[in-house]
C-alpha cells in the first residue's frame, strides 16, 4: 500500500555517517503501517560536527525522534534535554525521542542485544563468560548488559588503551582480555563495524586469530550488512553457533519503536520489513 504524505506526518529516522546500508527506515516505517501512525522515516545522512543542528532542527520541526548511530551516539548525551540513568552509565545514547520540544536521550542497544541472544540461540547470560570485541558505544552497552545479567566480561580492542579506557569509564566489573581469552569464552560479541559493507576494514577480521574460535561457543556479530560477514563466516567453519546483527537491530528497533508509539510493537512487522530471519 502506497504510503500518504500530508501535512500532517511527522518525521522519523535515523542518523550516521555511513548511513546507506542502514535497514532502520524499513522497520521504522513498517511498525507506523501496523500502528496506523502517520509518520515517515528516513536515512538521515549528517556528518560528525554537523549533529547539534540536526538535532535542534528536527525537535523544532516536531519530529518524532531518531535512531542513532557511529559516530554520533556520545555527542548526542549532550544535546539532550533528558538523559537516561543507563545512557549516563553508558555516555552513550542509540535513540533520541522528541516531545513537546524536548530531546529525551536512551540505549536500547544492550537490551537489543540480550532479546537477539535469547531469540536466536537461547542463551542465558548468568554465570557465562564473554569476550566482547571493541570500545566503543556499542561496546559499552553489551557490556554492561551481560554484566546486569550476571555474565562475567573481558574487553578486547586493537588498541589496549581504549579497552583499558572503556572498562574504567563503566566503573570496573569488565576486565581487559588478550587474544587467548577468546579461546575460553562461551560467547564472543563483534562490536566493531570490521567487516560492515562499504567501510574500510571491509572484509577484515574483528579477532586476531579465528582458529580460537571453535564447537560449542556462540559467536554474535553486531554488523548485519552483509547478513554473513566474513567473521560469522569463519566462526561457522571452526564449528560455532553464530548469530548475526539483524537480530540485534530488529530488538532495538522495537524497544525505540515501544517508546515512539506509546504500544507494543509485533516482532514479526519488522522481521518481515527486514526479509525473515534467515542468515542468509
Amino acid at each position: 500500500m502506497a504510503r500518504q504524505i500530508s501535512g500532517a506526518t511527522r518525521l522519523a529516522g535515523v542518523v550516521g555517517w555511513p548511513i546507506e546500508h542502514s535497514l532502520s527506515p524499513a522497520l521504522h516505517n513498517a511498525a507506523f503501517d501496523a500502528a496506523d501512525v502517520d509518520a515517515i522515516s528516513l536515512a538521515l545522512k549528517v556528518r560528525e560536527g554537523g549533529i547539534r543542528d540536526v538535532v535542534r532542527g528536527l525537535c523544532a520541526m516536531g519530529a518524532v525522534g531518531v535512531s542513532v548511530t557511529m559516530p554520533h551516539k556520545a555527542s548526542v548525551v549532550g544535546l539532550a534535554d533528558h538523559v537516561d540513568p543507563l545512557v549516563r552509565r553508558l555516555g552513550a545514547a542509540n535513540c533520541l525521542t522528541m516531545t513537546d520540544g524536548e530531546v529525551t536521550a536512551t540505549s536500547t542497544d544492550g537490551q537489543g542485544f540480550l532479546d537477539a541472544l535469547q531469540e536466536a540461540v537461547g542463551f542465558t547470560p548468568k554465570g557465562s563468560s564473554a569476550v566482547v570485541l571493541g570500545a566503543g558505544g556499542a561496546a559499552a552497552a553489551i557490556v554492561v548488559a551481560l554484566l546486569d545479567a550476571g555474565c562475567s566480561v573481558k574487553v578486547y580492542a586493537r588498541r589496549p588503551d581504549a579497552a583499558e579506557a572503556l572498562t574504567a569509564r563503566l566503573g570496573g566489573g569488565a576486565t581487559i582480555a588478550v587474544a587467548a581469552d577468546l579461546r575460553a569464552a562461551e560467547l564472543v560479541v563483534n562490536a566493531t563495524p570490521v567487516g560492515m559493507d562499504g567501510t574500510a576494514a571491509e572484509g577484515d577480521l574483528a579477532v586476531p586469530d579465528v582458529s580460537l574460535l571453535h564447537r560449542g561457543q556462540i559467536v554474535f556479530d553486531t554488523v548485519y550488512v552483509p547478513k554473513a560477514t566474513t567473521l560469522l563466516t569463519a566462526a561457522w567453519s571452526e564449528g560455532a553457533t553464530t548469530v548475526g546483527g539483524l537480530a540485534m537491530l530488529v530488538h532495538q528497533a522495537r524497544r525505540q519503536l515501544e517508546g515512539w508509539i506509546g504500544a507494543p510493537v509485533d516482532p514479526e512487522v519488522l522481521w518481515n520489513a527486514v526479509g525473515g530471519r534467515s542468515e542468509g
